[in-house]
């Protein structure tokens, strides 16, 4: 048996999750396909990824969470993302 990433005071919290992730990495493509003849580079797209997530608000979750209601909805992600995007594209990291 693997030992748990991450834990605190010997309680498993690794598979606690931002719920924005998945939705960011799912919405990123779309909107990359969107700006043609822009080829991001792999640190490109983890700067936009991870600055989309840092604008938006956190939703963790954990096992059996259950979701009431979505308040941050897929046009503020993909707000999010152009956002991003101008600010890498206008401020490369190399």
């Amino acid at each position: 048996m693997s030992k748990p990433e991450l834990t605190v005071c010997g309680v498993d919290v690794s598979k606690i999750r931002n719920k924005n992730e998945a939705r960011v990495a799912k919405l990123l493509a779309k909107v990359l396909s969107e700006t043609p003849g822009y080829q991001p580079d792999p640190l490109d797209v983890q700067d936009i990824y991870a600055l989309t997530l840092n604008l938006l608000p956190s939703r963790y979750k954990q096992f059996g969470t259950i979701v009431l209601s979505e308040p941050v909805k897929d046009s503020h992600i993909e707000s999010a993302i152009r956002r991003s995007l101008r600010t890498v594209q206008e401020r490369p990291r190399y």
